[in-house]
């Protein structure tokens, strides 16, 4: 079994993280700048076994596409042109940030290291990546 890739596509950064090899846990992988995220990913997938991406679908509360839609739909296209037989799935990542910012609180970060903005795109990309394993095992039901 193979490993599923999540990507939280930003801007400026991107955050990643990825499952085990038995696809039960997700975990934090890295937060690139988001031009460089192409060349990280063609390394990363030469080197690990990924056998599916999850791209975080950025919706607003009413289901509408928010205005990074855009742009994760101009990667999505790139990354299936350089990785046509990689399955890639969109996932809704409504309220993710408001859900990292609140697991990083909770979790007893210092206040120095909450200024680490990419520290925010890597717990989203495993709050994005946890939440489709939980809907993968609910379907399976």
């Amino acid at each position: 079994m193979g490993r599923i890739l999540s990507i939280d596509y930003g801007a400026k950064r991107t955050g990643l993280a990825v499952t085990d090899t038995l696809q039960i846990i997700a975990n934090s992988l890295a937060t690139v700048p988001t031009s460089e995220l192409m060349k990280f990913l063609t390394d990363y997938i030469a080197k690990e076994d990924v056998e599916e991406v999850v791209v975080g679908q950025p919706k607003q509360s009413d289901n509408t596409p928010s205005e990074n839609m855009a742009r994760v739909n101009t990667f999505v296209k790139k990354f299936k042109e350089k990785f046509p037989a990689m399955k890639v799935t969109m996932h809704d990542e409504r309220f993710t940030t408001v859900l990292a910012h609140q697991a990083i609180i909770s979790g007893g970060v210092k206040k120095s290291a909450r200024r680490d903005k990419g520290l925010a795109d890597r717990v989203s990309a495993v709050i994005i990546l946890q939440s489709y394993l939980e809907q993968i095992k609910y379907n399976k039901l």
